[in-house]
């Protein structure tokens, strides 16, 4: 690790020698850009201006939802969950408080102050660290140095099936000199319904969200940026769970060195330090009936930094990546028995773990001609845990009395991708290998109960990395009206992490079916396969479809959990002038290819409609947006894959938003 920092710093020397060579080529960049919010019109993008975040990133073929209520759906990519992905947010790594995973990275942002997602599968997703199944990067809104000029907007709406209020404001100035960013999101929302008026209990929530963004040009090709997140959820119910949360607390920040140099190789040289704090507070003085109470605080804190410089050499499109964080994760459970008599029973469950990553990432996209380009990237990356509580080591030293307070891994990733777009057709293929080390529950979580499978969960500090093997491909056709893509990829993951039980071991948790040590499998596979079709009628009328198939299977031909059964979205568009509507059928088949070992069962089918009418219009100079629609028009009683624990889905829910810009 030593001759990263030389090495890294003379090759940036070089790039910047180099003369600038005019680009004539483009290669096709293959990763998936979800527009949310300054670059097109929301109407026109949505068909409820005010959805989450999570329905945003649902559009995406590679992306799903693990639902424990109503509010902080967890995100899987390619079929896998939080440990093998990457969640960022402008490339910040942000890592949760939550040992029961209630507050992945998704939940402290909103769709109000972000511009777009990037999703990338596989190892396409390595820039900012290892992963295994791809990358969510989320884009905030940026203002550009222009004309002085102020903009306005405020957003509010409302949700009849959980009585949901949402109320926002945005303010934003930009000159030749500085910008600002400010957005204000509040969302207030009761328990939902499922089909039928079913009452789901606990499942309310609370949320402020507070972003700004500040920049200011040093040079005529420089620009400083300082950006502040601030997000406060309480009173937030988690039906699926046998526990709720009274507060998660988020404080991200940035300060960002951006340089553009003229006459150059290098487009770009883009460097940011970061701090974030996550503060989550499980609880169960809501719940009426609770062996024993609980309370379950967790904290996360993280410092870091990354320089990514973009260059070009001749038809080599080149970027480098130096990015490191160091993580604090600590969480700690205290019981109180019914009996004042007795003493309370306190024990960290994450024992003051802090993790620290320094990595090299590049990439070169090399335009082999004018239809068709090759892309290679690598990652190195060193890895430390150590454990800084001395009773939280001595705990895991029960189970294994060798286990040293630090462990180190070296972590490697190779990818290479070929694309080509030429008149009507467009095709790649590519191929992977990546590593990734084990996520801190995984590694070094004491007693965690999984109510999914309801056994008490132990990590294991001795496990090896995770390495997995991708293959992937795409053929498209476009021609005139009509678009058609299809897309796959195969993973095969070597020493697949997963826990497994200990007859041996006696549970801590009352009820709880056993307790399971993480290990590793032989190897796992999942196959992912999606069909995406637009037909253009006319101008006003588009109708878009999508089918996805996924299968995963461990070594023993055992069935992976949360793998998707066959889903299916068709919708048809209609735009004319002011007005927009759709309507959007969307379902399931039976999931078939359950685990009841992870503790699945089987799923029904299920199908759904949504509808949606939209109308924008100028008054005495202000733009209005306005947005109607129901949500699950036939009132279905569902439950899918994802939902934990068979959570039911929300029944018919009708939406009305309205956005106006000053």
């Amino acid at each position: 690790m030593k001759y990263f920092i030389p090495l890294f710093l003379w090759f940036t020397y070089s790039l910047v020698a180099q003369e600038t060579v005019k680009d004539t080529t483009h290669p096709k960049e293959l990763k998936e850009v979800i527009i949310i919010g300054k670059k097109a019109p929301l109407f026109e993008k949505q068909a409820k201006l005010l959805s989450t975040l999570e329905e945003y990133l649902q559009q995406s073929a590679k992306v799903d939802m693990i639902k424990r209520g109503s509010y902080a759906w967890e995100p899987i990519i390619n079929g896998m969950a939080t440990e093998r992905t990457l969640i960022t947010i402008d490339g910040m790594r942000i890592f949760g408080a939550c040992t029961d995973k209630m507050d992945p990275i998704t939940s402290y942002v909103e769709v109000s102050n972000l511009s777009e997602a990037t999703v990338s599968s596989g190892q396409e997703g390595a820039c900012f660290g290892s992963t295994i199944g791809g990358s969510i990067d989320l884009k905030r809104n940026r203002n550009q140095f222009g004309t002085q000029q102020w903009d306005i907007n405020w957003n509010s709406g409302f949700e009849t099936n959980n009585r949901q209020k949402i109320i926002g404001a945005a303010v934003s100035y930009t000159d030749s000199l500085f910008y600002t960013d400010t957005d204000f999101m509040l969302r207030d929302a009761e328990n939902y319904r499922a089909g039928n008026a079913k009452e789901i209990l606990f499942s309310q929530f609370q949320k402020m969200n507070l972003s700004t963004t500040l920049g200011y040009k040093l040079g005529s090709n420089t620009l400083a940026e300082a950006s502040v997140i601030y997000d406060k959820a309480t009173n937030v119910g988690y039906p699926a769970l046998p526990m709720d949360v009274s507060l998660a607390e988020a404080l991200i920040s940035s300060l960002k060195l951006e340089y553009i140099p003229h006459h150059s190789a290098i487009k770009d040289w883009e460097t940011k330090v970061y701090f974030n704090t996550i503060t989550h507070r499980m609880d169960d003085t809501q719940r009426p009936i609770v062996p024993i109470h609980m309370d379950m605080p967790g904290w996360s804190k993280t410092y870091g930094y990354y320089s990514k410089i973009k260059a070009q050499l001749q038809q080599h499109l080149l970027l480098f990546n130096f990015n490191a964080f160091y993580n604090q994760s600590l969480a700690e459970m205290t019981m109180y028995p019914a009996n004042p008599n007795e003493n309370n029973m306190f024990m960290y469950t994450w024992p003051d773990v802090r993790t620290f990553y320094q990595g090299l990432f590049v990439e070169d996209n090399y335009a082999l001609n004018c239809h068709s380009s090759i892309k290679l990237s690598a990652t190195v990356g060193f890895h430390l845990n150590k454990v800084v509580s001395q009773s939280g080591l001595e705990s895991l030293q029960i189970f294994y009395p060798e286990v040293p307070s630090q462990k180190q891994r070296f972590l490697k990733s190779f990818a290479m991708n070929y694309s080509s777009n030429k008149e009507r057709w467009e095709y790649g293929l590519g191929g992977a290998y990546g590593e990734r080390a084990p996520s801190v529950s995984e590694g070094y979580g004491f007693y965690l109960f999984n109510s999914f499978d309801g056994f008490d969960h132990i990590g294991n500090p001795e496990l090896k990395n995770e390495k997995s093997l991708e293959g992937n491909g795409y053929l498209g056709y476009k021609n005139g009206k009509i678009a058609i893509k299809m897309t796959g990829s195969y993973f095969h993951i070597i020493n697949y992490i997963m826990a497994l039980p200990d007859a041996a071991l006696i549970p801590m948790t009352i009820g709880a079916n056993g307790v399971k040590v993480y290990s590793a499998l032989e190897y796992a596979t999942i196959i992912n396969a999606n069909l995406s079709t637009e037909y253009q009628f006319s101008k006003q009328f588009v109708w878009n479809s999508q089918l996805i198939f996924s299968k995963g299977n461990e070594c023993n031909s055992t069935n992976l959990p949360f793998i998707a059964p066959f889903s299916y979205t068709s919708s048809l568009h209609f735009v004319k002038k002011k007005i927009a509507a759709e309507i959007l059928i969307h379902g399931n088949t039976t999931q078939t290819n359950y685990s009841t070992f992870y503790g699945e069962d089987k799923t029904p089918s299920y199908a759904i409609i949504n509808v949606s009418f939209g109308y924008k219009c100028v008054w005495n100079t202000i733009k209005i947006q306005m947005k109607i629609g129901v949500e699950n028009v036939l009132d279905t009683y569902y439950s899918t894959y994802s939902d934990w624990n068979n959570l039911p889905r929300m029944g018919r829910n009708g939406f009305v938003n309205l956005a106006a810009r000053f």
